[in-house]
């Protein structure tokens, strides 16, 4: 029976540490988000970037981009590893 407990206990350990690294990546995201909109509320009306098609093709594609090439280089390490 004393093993179970001890199995249990750990398993509660566990949790609780994945819930506490969870809750701290929400955190940060939420920080991260806030400071973002506060950036673009206040400091991108004073960039001076003219409305053009190309720049919103960038505007649009380029999370994308980023996203994507992120993405590839995360499966090539995990594919040599």
């Amino acid at each position: 029976m004393q093993p179970k407990f001890v199995h249990t206990q750990q398993k509660n350990v566990y949790y609780r540490t994945v819930m506490e690294n969870q809750l701290g990546l929400v955190l940060k995201l939420l920080l991260l988000s806030a400071l973002l909109s506060v950036l673009i509320k206040y400091a991108a009306p004073s960039l001076l970037i003219p409305a053009t098609a190309t720049n919103a093709l960038i505007i649009i594609f380029l999370p994308i981009v980023i996203i994507a090439i992120a993405l590839l280089w995360r499966f090539q390490a995990q594919k040599q590893t």
